[in-house]
């Protein structure tokens, strides 16, 4: 398997009063294309810092996070930012939908932001595989939070990116949806050839994972 995702000596500190917090403290760590991997560590260990490093929302002290053989932080923000729109799909815990958006405009946002012809039959075929296809004309405040989940996990499929970072996706969900979505998200993945790296706290979410990761203070103290 080829390496999509590569972390090295990634350094993020934060001053806190006279405190320094070493959110992420010169960490390294890879990730296996095709893979699904967690990140698992308790609050405060700096996993949701890491994520976003990842995903270029936040910019290292110092450090390298390479995707796809490119080093996102060389770049500068415009650049960056498109290479983000391209690149990563992200699925967060407060789905980030568009109120005044259909669950369709909500799909295909980024790539319409991106200026990139839309497959009108890539994303029913995604719809479908989530049972979302009958929703796709419903706006977001008529549906539940399993199927707020599952349109931002479509979202993230539909604009094929190199790889989907979710942050704590499954935490608004009560436990049965939370199992519904995390087996979905699952199979998405794998149906649809995707790399997936979730932070969690959840110990059942993880051991669904390929690969787990666990950070304390900032750092990779296992990688199993």
């Amino acid at each position: 398997m080829s390496i999509i995702l590569e972390v090295k000596d990634l350094v993020k500190h934060y001053k806190m009063g006279s405190e320094t917090v070493k959110a992420v403290d010169h960490t390294n760590l890879s990730v296996e294309r095709g893979k699904f991997t967690a990140i698992v560590g308790r609050s405060g260990s700096g996993k949701s810092t890491l994520l976003h490093l990842l995903g270029g929302l936040d910019r290292p002290d110092s450090g390298k996070v390479i995707i796809e053989d490119k080093d996102i932080y060389s770049l500068g923000n415009d650049m960056l930012a498109k290479f983000r729109r391209k690149k990563i799909g992200f699925i967060f815990q407060d789905f980030n939908l568009i109120p005044s958006l259909t669950v369709w405009e909500n799909v295909v946002l980024p790539m319409g932001l991106d200026g990139r012809k839309i497959n009108e039959k890539e994303v029913l075929d995604i719809l479908n595989h989530i049972d979302l296809a009958q929703k796709k004309d419903a706006m977001p405040n008529t549906l539940s939070g399993g199927q707020k989940q599952r349109t931002a996990i479509a979202r993230a499929l539909a604009s094929k990116p190199a790889i989907i970072l979710a942050d704590e996706p499954t935490g608004n969900l009560d436990s049965q949806t939370e199992l519904e979505v995390m087996a979905l998200l699952k199979n998405c993945v794998k149906e649809f050839g995707q790399t997936l790296v979730m932070i969690t706290h959840d110990e059942t979410v993880a051991q669904m994972a390929d690969e787990i990761i666990l950070i304390e203070d900032g750092k990779v103290v296992n990688h199993s």
